[in-house]
């Protein structure tokens, strides 16, 4: 029997099943029928944060950042590098804690960028500051 995975589509944040090994196939989400993957992070907000971190059976990779900050226009194009070398095992959001204080604020982000990678709906791990996009994945996979 096949197993199948919870994933959150990154458009209209619907919780689709979807066969494991299903995933590298393109597959498309059943409410707004757009595809689950699309090579680019998802902007998540504070209601959309707990859907895709609570309902989703692969790991989030969130780049916590702010439009001010240096290091994270630096490191921005990275992590979009990050997600074709990642997805779909791994799903990449950003949330700007400019716009979202209150998630900065309740995951204690101290500084910018920092990414955490949720898997099963716990930060697992945490790093501060801009990396390549390498360093990204590398250390992505170390925790996994």
């Amino acid at each position: 029997m096949n197993e199948s995975l919870h994933v959150v589509c990154t458009q209209c944040h619907a919780v689709n099943r979807i066969p494991a090994d299903k995933l590298a196939a393109l597959p498309k989400c059943g409410k707004c029928h757009q595809l689950l993957y699309n090579a680019h992070p998802v902007e998540l907000n504070s209601t959309s944060f707990d859907t895709h971190i609570n309902n989703s059976d692969i790991p989030v990779l969130v780049d916590f950042w702010a439009p001010w900050c240096g290091p994270c226009k630096m490191m921005a194009p990275f992590f979009l590098k990050a997600a074709t070398e990642l997805e779909p095992q791994v799903r990449l959001a950003k949330v700007d804690t400019e716009a979202e204080p209150n998630l900065g604020s309740r995951f204690n982000i101290r500084s910018i960028p920092t990414l955490a990678l949720f898997k099963n709906g716990k930060e697992v791990a945490r790093q501060a500051g801009a990396m390549q996009a390498s360093e990204i994945v590398r250390w992505t996979l170390s925790h996994l």
